[in-house]
């Protein structure tokens, strides 16, 4: 059996700064790697399942948390079944991914997420707003699927019914979230957006235009003067509700200075560096140091089932 210390399921190619930059780390540290992209997925499945090949951890940055005939979906649970160190574990990932599931653990504890319903897909065919209802949401709101990801089947000019059908016709989901649109204050230049990325236990700031897709990290002096501690503090508490170790947020800053949950916890994020795409890609400084933080906590993992097998 061929045994790799870590392997990595990814299928972007645009993400190659992100990949080499994990390779990298990973040959410093003595560790051997494998990537699990498009071309070799099913094959690996198979080697997997047939135990010619086995991991000690996993780093899943690409399966399909809604379809479980997804290979990369199969690779990361059968991987898990078989002992290894997965980031994240597939219950822990999927029970965050599902913004349904996770709004009310988020509320009890008193985190701010914007005025919500959810509805049930099969509640929608007779489903209609009150009056009180759409008072709350607003003129426009917005309308997503609980398991949706990268803007596919989001809505943000809903205005009424016909919209959140319009929504689960685009996206098949068990549940959808219809919540008011927050505008966020101006902060400077810049509309007051940010993507927090956590990467166990470690924490990166990035301004995050959500009107361009931008990126532009948040520096020291800008952590002071516009007071962003607390989105420190946010994806700190993130973490320890979903038991995540590796995920972003998203949160914007009202003009009343409140601090609201946009896209609660995005599992696998997208490591498109910029200078790979400088309109939308992430800093590529915060790309390696994340890199870095994912070998060194995997390898963590990884020694600590060995500590723990020799006691």
């Amino acid at each position: 059996m061929r045994t790799y210390d870590l392997v990595m399921t990814h299928k972007l190619d645009a993400d190659d700064f992100f990949i080499h930059c994990v390779q990298r780390h990973c040959a410093e540290r003595g560790l051997n790697f494998f990537l699990i992209e498009p071309l070799w997925a099913e094959q690996f499945f198979l080697k997997l399942r047939n135990r010619e090949v086995c991991a000690r951890a996993l780093l899943n940055l690409h399966s399909e948390h809604h379809q479980p005939e997804d290979v990369f979906h199969q690779i990361v649970n059968l991987t898990f079944e078989q002992g290894a160190q997965v980031v994240d574990p597939p219950e822990v990932a999927r029970a965050a991914f599902d913004k349904a599931r996770l709004h009310s653990r988020l509320i009890e504890a008193g985190l701010q997420l914007p005025h919500t319903l959810i509805v049930e897909r099969e509640r929608i065919d007779g489903f209609e707003f009150s009056a009180a209802e759409l008072e709350h949401l607003g003129s426009p709101f917005v309308v997503k699927p609980a398991m949706g990801y990268g803007k596919r089947g989001v809505i943000l000019n809903a205005t009424g019914i016909e919209d959140l059908r319009r929504c689960a016709s685009e996206w098949p989901d068990s549940h959808y979230l219809v919540q008011r649109l927050i505008t966020p204050r101006m902060m400077g230049n810049d509309p007051a957006y940010f993507r927090v990325f956590h990467a166990f236990g470690s924490i990166w700031t990035c301004w995050w235009n959500c009107f361009t897709d931008s990126y532009r990290t948040v520096i020291e002096a800008e952590m002071e003067s516009f007071r962003l501690a607390p989105l420190h503090q946010i994806s700190s508490r993130l973490a320890e509700i979903s038991g995540m170790r590796f995920f972003s947020t998203e949160v914007a800053i009202t003009e009343a200075g409140d601090h609201v949950l946009i896209d609660y916890v995005n599992d696998q994020c997208h490591m498109l560096a910029q200078s790979a795409n400088p309109k939308i890609g992430v800093p590529d400084a915060v790309v390696a140091a994340i890199a870095e933080k994912l070998v060194s906590g995997a390898q963590g993992l990884i020694q600590n089932v060995a500590s723990r097998t020799y006691q």
